[in-house]
């Protein structure tokens, strides 16, 4: 019962960002689109994704201190209404600090309950077999980015963006709100124990020491920590931004571009499947480093896209290997070095000071686009901070226990 309660947990969480992160990434499905009708600048429409990107991340911080004093149900279901009225009232924007307010601030508050609730509440379920278990909870996200893009391009097409967005809004409500009603905090509220174990961690030998979050901002690891994912963030939302105008500049129809998010997406799903597994086995940091390493090889691989199609479609699924392999290891490595039971709070609070850094990745490249008429510079900035996110890692320690 308890192991097949642990995965219950796991498979809500799947769901849960499976909606949410593929309404998130279809974004460049509307993008055009409304580029289309209204004939803004790239850089003043990527300004809503930035603002979008840099609140849910702060908002992560207050979802991950409220899901560890009320457990994740009401976290996830309020973030599900916020959602859902964000995307309805897409619909309805005819100027553009309408996006600003309804996609940079409300579904900023509704994104920031799903990736820090959901993949905390995983990593406090699991403890040996963690990586593995936020690896198949964290895919769902990805999952999400593949099969999402083309079925909102599809919606646009048919019936047109605004009523797409109606559609997307519904979804989210109804879906999020269901769901969250198996998620549970901790195995310990059932009185039950990580791993289907049938004592304790701390008996077992694999319990981590806590670290509350007052003490984990003393220690150099924890702004290590910070620091390295800050570099390899900046650059990651640029190709879920502006994947689907870069490839049309390239000559191919709106659809290849939506193909071509979904085939970012199947790399994430196998990023997060493979390297959470892996990352069990080898390591988190050693597992880290190979996704960095990835994620700047594939961001100097759109330099030359414009090679053909199976170049483009190559370098995605590299990207989303990397970018999926990096974003399910963050939490289980914040777990490992600072324990169970403040995760929530931990993950929120790195999430919300290096995730908000992701955000001005999108702007740095509408503005560079703008400016040169190109993507050439943006790739080779992205592929530099994943370097410098090396570096990082490499001079990173684990905290020291006084």
């Amino acid at each position: 019962m308890n192991v097949f309660r642990g995965w219950i947990v796991v498979a809500g969480a799947f769901l849960v960002l499976f909606v949410a992160y593929g309404a998130q990434y279809s974004f460049g499905v509307f993008f055009s689109a409304l580029l289309e009708e209204f004939h803004w600048s790239r850089a003043s429409l990527s300004g809503a994704f930035t603002l979008y990107a840099i609140l849910y991340c702060v908002f992560g911080f207050p979802a991950g201190r409220l899901t560890d004093l009320w457990g994740p149900r009401v976290v996830i279901a309020a973030g599900g209404a916020f959602l859902g009225v964000a995307f309805a009232g897409m619909a309805l924007v005819s100027e553009l600090w309408q996006p600003y307010v309804l996609y940079g601030l409300v579904a900023a508050l509704g994104m920031g309950t799903a990736y820090v609730p959901c993949n905390t509440t995983v990593v406090k379920w699991f403890v040996a077999r963690r990586g593995l278990a936020v690896g198949i909870a964290s895919s769902g996200g990805s999952v999400g980015t593949f099969a999402l893009p083309p079925l909102a391009q599809a919606l646009v097409s048919a019936l047109g963006w605004r009523t797409a967005y109606v559609v997307l809004g519904v979804a989210a409500f109804v879906v999020l709100g269901l769901v969250a009603r198996v998620m549970r905090r901790d195995p310990e509220s059932l009185g039950l124990h990580p791993d289907g174990a049938d004592a304790p961690p701390a008996v077992t030998g694999i319990e981590e020491t806590p670290w509350p979050l007052r003490r984990a901002m003393r220690s150099r690891a924890f702004w290590m920590v910070g620091a390295t994912f800050t570099a390899t963030w900046i650059p990651v939302f640029i190709p879920l931004v502006h994947i689907v105008p870069f490839t049309r500049d390239l000559g191919y129809p709106p659809l290849t571009g939506a193909w071509v998010v979904s085939t970012l997406g199947i790399g994430a799903v196998a990023g997060r499947l493979v390297m959470g597994g892996v990352s069990d086995r080898i390591g988190r940091k050693p597992a880290v480093a190979i996704a960095m390493a990835l994620q700047a090889v594939a961001f100097l691989g759109f330099l030359a896209a414009g090679r053909g199609l199976p170049v483009l479609f190559a370098t995605a699924f590299v990207f989303g290997y990397s970018y999926g392999a990096i974003s399910t290891l963050f939490p289980a490595v914040v777990g490992d070095l600072f324990g169970r039971g403040q995760a929530g709070a931990l993950v929120g609070f790195l999430f919300a000071v290096a995730g908000a850094m992701a955000g001005w990745g999108p702007l740095i490249a509408g503005a560079i686009y703008d400016a040169t008429g190109g993507y050439a510079l943006t790739w080779g900035f992205a592929a530099a901070m994943n370097l410098v996110a090396l570096v990082l890692l490499a001079l990173s320690r684990p905290p020291r226990v006084d």
